[in-house]
């Protein structure tokens, strides 16, 4: 498997890398310049040249995954008989210097529900690098004369995001199709919607976090619904509501979305650390 299939693969299983790329070299080395090679948590794809070069490309990268950096950085290192090395002694005589970057794994996020909040909330995620979903059983609030074209025209016109647009008579049907990790943020028109979807996804496998609008009043029903339908203190604590925040007292729609935005993204850094 090349450097690119083994990076497509990786994207795929949403699993983090670093690329590692002999960007510079100097004199003799056990590979020309622009060779790659791609560095998982517990696999490699490709060479640099092998030895003491690589097994501390390895080692570098690996720990930058452990960090969940985000940042490339450069590694030099000296091919010489007399340089202090942990992994062995290459004397080829040259210098090289190693581009390690990282290639995290995309976040998914969900919005169920594309009233006046969700509408804002789109505008302000789908600036970010992230799959987002957007759902809602309303066909009227999912049209192109409503969200434009992702990265085209509209509300999304500068979108950077991956965007999906599902109508969706039983929205809840949605969270079968997400990837593993995704945030879900639940605020339909209907309280009996928001229910059904808060209710799926708690026995849906694999999700990150769970985040639903409205009052503490509307979760203490909810509560009472949800115990009810067998979930636990445990199941319920995954919910965060009201979702948000502190300290933005605004209802208006932009600032709840601002508000929530900023909360889903800490889980977006929070969720990554802990993969990584």
């Amino acid at each position: 498997m090349d450097w690119v299939d083994a990076l497509q693969h990786l994207r795929a299983a949403r699993r983090p890398a670093v690329i590692v790329t002999l960007a510079m070299v100097r004199g003799h080395a056990p590979r020309n310049g622009g060779a790659k090679m791609i560095v998982a948590p517990t696999a490699q794809y490709g060479t640099v040249g092998g030895g003491n070069l690589e097994a501390t490309a390895v080692r570098r990268a690996r720990e930058l995954l452990a960090e969940g950096a985000a940042e490339p950085e450069l590694l030099t290192l000296t091919l010489s008989d007399k340089a202090t090395t942990e992994y062995g002694v290459q004397c080829c005589g040259g210098e090289v210097t190693m581009l390690l970057e990282p290639v995290p794994v995309v976040p998914a996020v969900a919005i169920f529900g594309m009233g006046h909040v969700g509408l804002e909330l789109a505008r302000i995620l789908a600036r970010q690098r992230i799959e987002l979903d957007l759902v809602d059983s309303r066909a009227e609030m999912l049209t192109a004369e409503r969200l434009g074209v992702p990265g085209s025209t509209g509300v999304l016109a500068d979108a950077v995001a991956t965007v999906r647009v599902h109508h969706l008579p039983v929205p809840e049907s949605a969270l079968a199709e997400l990837p593993p990790g995704a945030h879900v943020l639940v605020m339909t028109h209907d309280h009996v919607e928001d229910l059904a979807i808060v209710e799926s996804a708690l026995r849906a496998p694999g999700l990150g976090s769970i985040g639903l609008i409205g009052s503490r009043s509307k979760w203490a029903r909810f509560t009472t619904q949800l115990r009810e339908a067998g979930f636990a203190d445990d199941d319920l604590a995954r919910v965060s509501t009201p979702i948000g925040i502190e300290g933005i007292r605004s209802k208006e729609p932009a600032a709840i979305a601002v508000s929530v935005a900023a909360r889903v993204l800490q889980q977006v850094e929070a969720a990554a650390a802990r993969a990584s």
